[in-house]
């Protein structure tokens, strides 16, 4: 390399690859079959490779690429598992045991917004995903990495064969009802439903019919697919 010359990412792949591994413990998601570290890797070098211009070339290349690969683990991290887990786990006022600090009950309940806000959009994705009520084993999952971190691998993976076996309507209908702060009044208006009965809100029984067809798929897929993994317990 001449004096001068700008520092190629190529050049230094070696040195990009031995940070990455360096911080393999940070990646605790090895319950996930079809993403392991060597796709983290993967990732991780096409994000360096892309910001490549955004490194200072007269500071030392080690720090910058130590951040970059710190923070792409832990968004990945959090991308496939805490996007689902209820707030609680990560909440000040967890006091273990399903018990709160902040609610009146001081029990882990729907007195707490943002607990109000993922019951409505959240847990039932998060039960369907476990196949077992979250009320009684919440606190378990809640504080066990290894068992947390394959829940949300199970979602992603429900997700990618519902996709395959819905329309494309029937999948989105899906999403809304699930994850997505959707009424079931907008999921009706969604597919166009009406209704003449009386006193009843449109698309109130197709709906309904919705949400166990979607709840009969998915337990198709689970049993088909082996969608839960417990390699690990």
């Amino acid at each position: 390399m001449t004096k001068g010359e700008d520092k190629k990412f190529e050049d230094y792949i070696d040195v990009i690859e031995a940070a990455i591994r360096k911080q393999r413990s940070r990646w605790r998601l090895d319950c996930i079959t079809w993403f392991d570290f060597e796709d983290v890797e993967q990732v991780i070098k096409l994000h360096i490779y892309k910001k490549w211009h955004m490194w200072d070339q007269k500071r030392p290349l080690g720090p910058w690429v130590s951040t970059i690969v710190t923070n792409q683990i832990r968004n990945l991290v959090r991308n496939h598992y805490g996007n689902y887990i209820k707030p609680c786990a990560n909440c000040k006022y967890n006091m273990g045991d399903d018990s709160c600090g902040f609610t009146p009950s001081r029990l882990q309940n729907s007195e707490c917004g943002k607990y109000r806000d993922w019951e409505r959009t959240k847990k039932a994705a998060f039960e369907l995903k476990v196949a077992v009520p979250s009320d009684n084993h919440m606190y378990e999952m809640g504080t066990d990495p290894e068992k947390d971190v394959c829940f949300g691998s199970c979602v992603d993976k429900l997700n990618y064969y519902m996709k395959i076996e819905l329309s494309e309507t029937h999948y989105v209908a899906y999403h809304m009802l699930f994850f997505d702060k959707s009424s079931e009044e907008d999921v009706a208006k969604f597919m166009g439903y009406k209704t003449n009965e009386k006193k009843r809100k449109a698309g109130y029984r197709q709906v309904k019919n919705l949400k166990k067809l979607f709840l009969q798929k998915a337990t198709e897929i689970i049993k088909e697919h082996d969608i839960i993994i417990n390699d690990i317990f």
